[in-house]
């Protein structure tokens, strides 16, 4: 039985061990804008507007049901009965039995169906558009995260090498070779960076929960700090124009809405002509039966439905002049983009110099002041010019990773990541 048990406890501390190991392994970019894809609240609440758009295509099928009218008239006054007849008696009594149906124009019926179809379309490219803002949503947030790590694992970085200084300076001021001071000023710098890992980790923890919500992830997770994600893209500002005006989701939105306006003017059009109401009618008139039909049309004098038809124009004209805001807005977006990207790239570049030298002055001053060559103070002004460096390095490369997602999404070859 001991064996048994602990051969259980040993089966289940594996499966915990397999669990929390897949459970933290690192997510790059695509991957969570995949798992976005699949599981963000948000999709999954809109995706929903599609499959009521297609179920608007099913009762636009639908043709009028039969209309069954009844009216029963009874001879109130039993002066008026025919001899040997009372209430239930037949001969005191007129049914009235009326079956019609309204007769639906082919012309209405098709353009119902035609506008319900381009609804579908419209809700498509709707979802579409909003993939894009939460795919950038998710990049954003992606690239926060990282930077939180990146920021954390520089303070643990620089906190190690302070308390590798206060322990190597405990030693010198026992052995007399430094001041009380000194050794004070390093303990302050390393409680100073063990207060800054404090915020940092609780800040990383923070855009981890976000960054979860928005992938729609249950799991924990831990993102790839490896990950470059490039994705290749022509340069040309025209090439990326052309590319969003065919990607973006709120272009083809507003191209649908131009479709459903003009399918919808036709189906206003034909919705002015009258419905013919037709059927037949059986009448029992004191026991006496009678047959007859029944037609009726409405006489278009008055109200030709002038006002849907009038709307139904201005709403192509308003979804026309939206696209045509929508394409000038586009470009202006595309130029700002791409500008910045061109910036931070060259920013990024232009770091790669100044982190080599905050990381050989730090080496240099470092070595010389653990043989005296130079004081704390300047020991220590140069590691903290070194972890601004490192700070300033990884800002930058946040901004020029935040401008390319940026361009991605003005662009709308973000959505291409998450396939």
């Amino acid at each position: 039985m001991r064996v048994l048990a602990i051969f259980i406890l040993s089966f289940i501390y594996l499966l915990l061990f397999v669990n929390t190991a897949v459970a933290q392994t690192p997510v790059s970019l695509k991957q969570a804008l995949q798992s976005a894809k699949s599981n963000n609240p948000i999709l999954k609440t809109q995706s929903f507007n599609v499959g009521i758009a297609e179920a608007d295509i099913v009762s636009a099928k639908l043709r009028p049901n039969p209309i069954l009218n009844n009216q029963s008239l009874q001879l109130m006054q039993p002066t008026f009965f025919p001899p040997n007849t009372d209430w239930g008696s037949p001969k005191n009594r007129q049914i009235w039995w009326q079956l019609t149906k309204p007769f639906q124009l082919p012309a209405q019926r098709k353009y119902k169906i035609d506008v319900a179809q381009k609804n579908v379309a419209f809700s498509q490219s709707t979802y579409i558009e909003t993939e894009r803002t939460v795919y950038q949503e998710v990049a954003s947030k992606w690239v926060d995260v990282w930077t939180a790590k990146k920021q954390l694992d520089i303070l643990i970085l620089a906190k190690s090498n302070i308390d590798t200084l206060v322990s190597i300076n405990k030693l010198r001021l026992k052995n007399q070779v430094i001041t009380q001071t000194e050794l004070s000023r390093t303990e302050l710098l390393a409680n100073q960076y063990a207060l800054q890992i404090k915020s940092a980790e609780q800040n990383y923890k923070n855009e981890i929960l976000n960054l979860k919500f928005l992938m729609g992830s249950q799991q924990e997770i831990a993102i790839d700090t490896t990950d470059n994600f490039q994705l290749t893209f022509s340069n040309s500002i025209d090439s990326l124009l052309q590319i969003a005006l065919v990607n973006r989701g709120d272009i083809q939105s507003l191209k649908s809405t131009i479709e459903v306006a003009n399918s919808n003017i036709k189906l206003q059009k034909a919705m002015a002509l009258p419905q013919p109401e037709l059927g037949v009618i059986y009448n029992p008139q004191n026991t006496i039966p009678y047959l007859g039909f029944y037609g009726t049309i409405e006489i278009p004098i008055f109200s030709r439905n002038q006002g849907e038809i009038k709307k139904s124009n201005l709403l192509k004209l308003q979804a026309e002049q939206g696209l045509n805001a929508t394409q000038q807005q586009i470009q202006s977006e595309i130029l700002n983009a791409y500008n910045t990207y061109q910036t931070e790239k060259q920013n990024l570049k232009n770091f790669d110099a100044l982190l080599s030298q905050s990381e050989s002055i730090l080496a240099s001053i470092r070595y010389s002041y653990l043989r005296g060559g130079t004081t704390i103070i300047d020991y220590l002004e140069a590691q903290r010019s070194w972890l601004d460096t490192k700070q300033q390095y990884y800002q930058t490369l946040q901004l020029f990773r935040q401008s390319y997602i940026q361009l991605l999404y003005t662009s709308g070859l973000i959505n291409q990541m998450a396939n």
